[in-house]
């Protein structure tokens, strides 16, 4: 079941160590994400989800929340306990947190 997230939900669980994957495409990272997050496009999910502890929770990130629950259904079809932030980085924009532009965490 994939559980849904307020921002202040996402920005307690990163720091308690939760995995934060974002979804979105690699320019649209690039402009801005959640620091420390992880890029990992909806396509690439299956081909990359072994670089995702199963062990931690996963809160997966994209603009508004579809692409998010597309990756959240695949995660949690396989065993991973999901969140996905409810609003998307529209939402964590709006809520005034911080964002990191670049790519250096993509892969």
């Amino acid at each position: 079941m994939i559980s849904r997230a307020l921002v202040h939900d996402v920005a307690a669980a990163q720091k308690r160590g939760c995995q934060v994957v974002d979804v979105r495409t690699p320019d649209e990272f690039a402009s801005g994400h959640i620091p420390g997050a992880q890029s990992m496009p909806l396509f690439a999910v299956p081909l990359r989800i072994a670089e995702l502890d199963r062990r931690r929770p996963v809160y997966v990130v994209c603009e508004s929340g579809a692409r998010s629950q597309q990756a959240g259904a695949y995660l949690d079809g396989r065993g991973y306990r999901v969140f996905s932030l409810d609003g998307g980085m529209a939402s964590w924009r709006a809520a005034g947190m911080p964002t990191t532009a670049g790519t250096s965490t993509v892969r």
